[in-house]
C-alpha cells in the first residue's frame, strides 16, 4: 500500500509538474503571440496606398500615377448591389456576427471534408472582417500563428470599428485583378466605369474575384468568370437583393470587359501626364505623387491634344512619304497560323487605324493584301503601290502596315523621323497641349522638354526686339550687303549669306525679319550688341548661358521647343515672361488644396457682392520688353505669315504671326506662331541630328502642321486683334501700319547699324559695299570671339550657315 501511494504521489508530482511546464509554455506562447500583435484602433486612421488621379482642365481623366492602383471611396459613396454582392459571395451573416461566423467555419471545416478528399482547394471560413486583419494588420505573415491573431484581431476590430467602417475598408483593400486594388479600381480597370455605373451583374464579377483573381480572369478564362459570376448572382437572388427576373436578366449578359486594364480612356496625352508626372515629383516626391491620393487637375485641353497630336503624327508621316518607301518590317511564308506570328513581332501602330497585313500578290501596281487580324482581303491604292515600287518593289509575304480608305488600303509606314509641338497660353502660361515624338509607345523621350537643339532663324525675333528696345523701328534701314569677319572655321572668315545667295541692298527690318535675311540680322545683332541681345534672350527664358558670339545671332545657340515657345509669349501679352506649367491645382485626399498654380492674391475676392466694379488682378508674369516692342514684334511677324517665309499658312487669316527656322545643313525646321491667345512651337528633326535632306526648311515641313493644328485652334479660340498699347504712335509706312515710341517717328529711315550712312540712290551701292569689304579685313568688329574649343559657340563658316532660313 505504501508503495502505491509513493507511486500516485511521485505520479501526481509529475502530472502538476508537467501541467505547470505546459502553462508556462502557454503563457510564453501568449506573451510571444501578444508582444507584436498590432493595434487595431489604429485602422480607425488607416489611409492605403492610394492613386493621383489626373485630370485634364476639362474635367477629362487623363491619367493615374501610384503603386498600386487603387481610388479610395468612403462607404456612404458604395452602391448597394456591390456591397450586397460581395457579401453575398464573402459573407453572408457580416452585419450579424462578432468578427468571427462559427456556424460558418463549421460549415466551411465539414465542405473541407468532402474538399480533400476530391482534391478541390479547402475553403477556409474567414470572415470579411477576419479579412480586414489578415489583409491590412497581418500581411505578410502566414501559418497557425496568424490564424490565432487574426481571430484576436477581429474581435477587437468588430470592438473599435463600425461594421460599415470595416466593411469600407474591406472593400478599398482587396486585390482584384488587372492591377486594381479595391472595387472602384477595379470597376475602372475591368469595365471602365465608375461604381455608381455598375450593373448586378459587372458587380458581381467582381465580388467574384476576391477567390483568386487569376483563376477567373475574364480573358484567359471566360467560362470560369462566368460561372463564378453566375454563382454570386444566386447567392443574391437567394438573399433577397435580386428578384428572379432580375437574375434571369443578368445571367443572360455576357461578359465583356476591356482588353487589358487602362490608366485612363483618353489616350492623346502620353507626353503631357508623364511630364506632369516628373514635375509633381519633383515639387511633393516621389511616394506621396504614387501613394498619396491626389486629385491633380493640369491645364490641358483635350481638344487641342488630339489635334496636336494629329497634326505632328500626319507632318511626320507626309515628310516620311516625301522621302520614299523603306520597305517590308517584315515576311511571312504564308503557313499556319502566320497571322499570330505576324501581329507578335510588332508593337500595335500609334495610329490605331492601322493594322498589319501581308502582301499576297503584286502584279505591277496591283497588290493584293491580307490583314492579319481579320484575314480580310484587298487592293493596295495604285498611287501607293507606284511609290513603293519605284524605290523597294513589293514582293508576295511583305509584311506591311495598311489602313482601309473608300474600300481599298492605303499602304503605311511608321516614320523614322521625329519632332514636337507645343501650344501655351500667352496670358497665362497654361500649356494647353503637348506632343513629344511620333509615338511615345517607341520613344518615350519627350522632345518639347528634353530636346536642345538650334533654333536657327526662330531666334531672329530676338535680336529685332533687343534692337527695337533700343533706337531702332519697324521702318528702321539696315543694309544687306556681303560682309565677313575674322574668327571663322580652322582660322578662316567668317561669311554668313542669305539663304538665296543673293543681297537686296536696304532693306527695313520689318522687310529683314518676314525674308529672314541671314546678313541684315548679322549686321543689327553686331550694332545692337551681342551682349545685349543674349541678355534679353535669357531674361525672356530663351535659353541660359547663351555666347555672345555673332553667329547665335542666326540661332547657333541651343534651346527647347518648350522653352523658345513660351518665350515668344511676351511678343503676344504686352511684354511679359510668363513661366509655363502643366499643373493647375493639387488636393490631398480630404479635399484640401495643397498646390495653386495661380498664387497671385486677390485682396478684394472674397468681400460679398454689393455691385461694385469686379476685383482686379494684376497679370502674370515680369514685364521683359515694352508693351510697344511687344506689339512691334507681333505686328512684325504677323508680315511673316502675310507677305514671308510662312505664306504657306496666310489662309489662316489675319492675327496670325510667326516665324520659321532652319539650322545648318537641314538639320532641325521650326516654326513658332501665334495668335492673340495661343503660341504654338513645332520642331522636326532626327532624334540623331543629321540632315532632314535638301530643302526640308521650316516653311516646308514645320509651317504645315502648325497650320493643320491652328485649323481647330482657331475654331475654339479665334483670332483678334492684337492690343494696341495705349501711348504708341501710328504711322503708315509703305502701305503698313506701323507702331512708334513717342520720340521715333522722326526717325523713320535711319542710318545703317554697321556704321556709314545707308544710301538712299543706288548710285552708291556698290561704294558702301567696297567700304565694307575693306572694313573686314581688319580686325573682327563686334563681340566676335576667336574659335573657341566648344564647337556649339564657334561661328559657322559660310557653307554651314547658308542653309539657315
Amino acid at each position: 500500500m505504501k508503495i502505491a501511494e509513493r507511486w500516485f504521489v511521485r505520479a501526481g508530482i509529475v502530472l502538476l509538474g508537467g501541467i505547470a511546464v505546459v502553462g508556462l509554455a502557454v503563457a510564453i506562447y501568449a506573451a510571444w503571440l501578444f508582444h507584436d500583435l498590432p493595434d487595431a484602433s489604429d485602422l480607425a486612421d488607416y489611409r492605403p496606398a492610394t492613386a493621383t488621379r489626373v485630370y485634364a482642365g476639362d474635367g477629362t481623366l487623363i491619367g493615374e500615377f501610384s503603386d498600386e492602383r487603387r481610388i479610395y471611396v468612403p462607404y456612404e459613396q458604395i452602391p448597394e448591389p456591390v456591397v450586397q454582392a460581395f457579401l453575398s459571395a464573402e459573407d453572408n451573416d457580416f452585419f450579424n456576427h462578432g468578427g468571427i461566423d462559427v456556424s460558418g467555419l463549421g460549415r466551411a471545416m465539414f465542405k473541407n471534408v468532402f474538399n480533400a478528399a476530391s482534391g478541390r482547394r479547402l475553403e477556409g471560413g474567414s470572415t470579411i472582417t477576419q479579412q480586414v486583419a489578415k489583409n491590412v494588420l497581418l500581411a505578410g505573415q502566414t501559418g497557425v500563428n496568424r490564424k490565432v491573431k487574426e481571430a484576436i484581431l477581429s474581435n477587437r476590430l468588430e470592438a473599435t470599428l463600425t461594421k460599415e467602417q470595416i466593411l469600407e475598408l474591406y472593400l478599398n483593400e482587396i486585390y482584384l485583378g488587372y492591377r486594381s486594388f479595391g472595387v472602384a479600381a477595379a470597376a475602372y480597370n475591368y469595365f471602365g466605369k465608375s461604381l455608381s455605373e455598375l450593373s448586378p451583374d459587372e458587380a458581381a464579377f467582381l465580388a467574384a474575384l476576391p477567390k483568386g483573381p487569376a483563376n477567373y480572369h475574364p480573358k484567359r478564362f471566360p467560362g470560369r468568370a462566368t460561372g463564378r459570376r453566375d454563382w454570386v448572382l444566386g447567392e443574391m437572388n437567394q438573399n433577397g437583393w435580386l428578384t428572379d427576373a432580375q437574375l434571369v436578366e443578368a445571367r443572360a449578359r455576357p461578359l465583356t470587359t476591356q482588353d487589358a486594364p487602362r490608366r485612363a480612356q483618353y489616350a492623346d496625352a502620353d507626353f503631357f501626364v508623364e511630364e506632369a508626372r516628373r514635375q509633381a515629383i519633383a515639387r511633393f516626391g516621389r511616394d506621396d505623387v504614387n501613394r498619396g491620393g491626389y486629385y491633380m487637375r493640369t491645364t490641358l485641353d483635350p481638344s487641342l491634344q488630339s489635334a496636336a497630336r494629329d497634326a505632328l503624327m500626319k507632318g511626320l508621316e507626309n515628310y516620311d512619304r516625301r522621302h520614299g518607301w523603306r520597305g517590308a518590317w517584315g515576311t511571312t511564308d504564308f503557313a499556319e497560323g502566320w497571322q499570330d506570328v505576324a501581329l507578335a513581332e510588332t508593337r500595335p501602330p500609334e495610329r490605331r487605324a492601322w493594322q498589319a497585313a501581308a502582301v499576297d500578290s503584286v502584279s505591277g501596281n496591283n497588290v493584293r493584301i491580307i490583314t492579319a487580324r481579320d484575314g480580310r482581303t484587298g487592293s493596295l491604292l495604285a498611287a501607293d503601290a507606284a511609290w513603293a515600287n519605284a524605290n523597294r518593289p513589293l514582293k508576295r509575304g511583305d509584311l506591311i502596315f495598311v489602313e482601309l480608305t473608300g474600300g481599298q488600303f492605303a499602304l503605311k509606314q511608321v516614320p523614322r523621323v521625329n519632332g514636337a509641338l507645343v501650344a501655351i497660353e500667352p496670358q497665362s502660361g497654361r500649356v494647353l497641349a503637348m506632343v513629344g515624338g511620333y509615338s511615345y509607345a517607341l520613344s518615350s523621350f519627350n522632345r518639347a522638354t528634353q530636346a536642345e537643339r538650334q533654333p536657327g532663324s526662330a531666334y531672329k525675333p530676338f535680336v529685332y526686339a533687343a534692337a527695337l528696345e533700343g533706337d531702332f523701328t519697324p521702318a528702321s534701314i539696315v543694309l544687306d550687303a556681303p560682309i565677313s569677319f575674322a574668327g571663322g572655321a580652322n582660322g578662316g572668315r567668317w561669311t554668313p549669306e542669305n539663304y538665296s545667295r543673293q543681297y537686296y541692298g536696304p532693306q527695313s527690318l520689318r522687310r529683314g525679319l518676314e525674308l529672314s535675311r541671314n546678313v541684315m540680322t548679322v549686321r543689327l545683332a553686331q550694332s545692337v550688341g551681342m551682349d545685349n541681345i543674349v541678355a534679353l534672350s535669357e531674361k525672356m527664358g530663351v535659353a541660359d548661358n547663351l555666347t555672345p558670339n555673332l553667329s547665335v545671332s542666326l540661332g547657333a545657340g541651343e534651346t527647347t521647343p518648350y522653352r523658345l515657345t513660351a518665350a515668344y509669349a511676351a511678343f503676344v501679352n504686352g511684354g511679359r515672361r510668363v513661366n509655363p506649367y502643366l499643373i493647375e491645382m493639387v488636393q490631398d485626399r480630404d479635399g484640401e488644396t495643397i498646390y495653386r498654380a495661380d498664387d497671385r492674391r486677390c485682396r478684394d475676392c472674397g468681400r460679398p457682392f454689393t455691385g461694385q466694379e469686379s476685383p482686379r488682378l494684376d497679370p502674370r508674369g515680369q514685364q521683359v520688353i515694352d508693351p510697344i516692342t511687344a506689339y512691334q514684334m507681333s505686328s512684325m511677324l504677323e508680315g511673316v505669315v502675310q507677305r514671308g517665309t510662312a505664306a504657306s499658312a496666310r489662309g489662316l487669316g489675319r492675327w496670325v504671326g510667326g516665324k520659321t527656322g532652319t539650322t545648318n545643313e537641314y538639320r532641325s525646321a521650326w516654326f513658332v506662331g501665334f495668335s492673340s491667345d495661343i503660341v504654338v512651337g513645332v520642331f522636326i528633326g532626327f532624334d540623331d541630328n543629321r540632315s532632314l535632306g535638301y530643302g526640308e526648311t521650316g516653311t516646308t515641313a514645320a509651317v504645315p502642321v502648325f497650320a493643320d493644328f491652328m485649323q481647330t485652334a482657331l475654331r475654339e479660340r479665334p483670332a483678334r486683334p492684337f492690343v494696341r498699347p495705349k501711348n504708341a504712335i501710328f504711322r503708315s509706312v509703305n502701305g503698313i501700319e506701323e507702331a512708334f515710341r513717342p520720340g521715333t517717328t522722326r526717325r523713320i529711315e535711319e542710318r545703317a547699324p554697321t556704321g556709314p550712312t545707308v544710301p538712299t540712290g543706288p548710285q552708291n551701292y556698290n561704294e558702301v559695299i567696297r567700304r565694307e569689304q575693306e572694313e573686314a579685313q581688319g580686325p573682327a568688329p563686334g563681340p566676335v570671339a576667336p574659335a573657341p574649343t566648344t564647337p556649339q559657340p564657334t561661328p559657322p563658316p559660310a557653307e554651314d550657315l547658308s542653309g539657315l532660313y
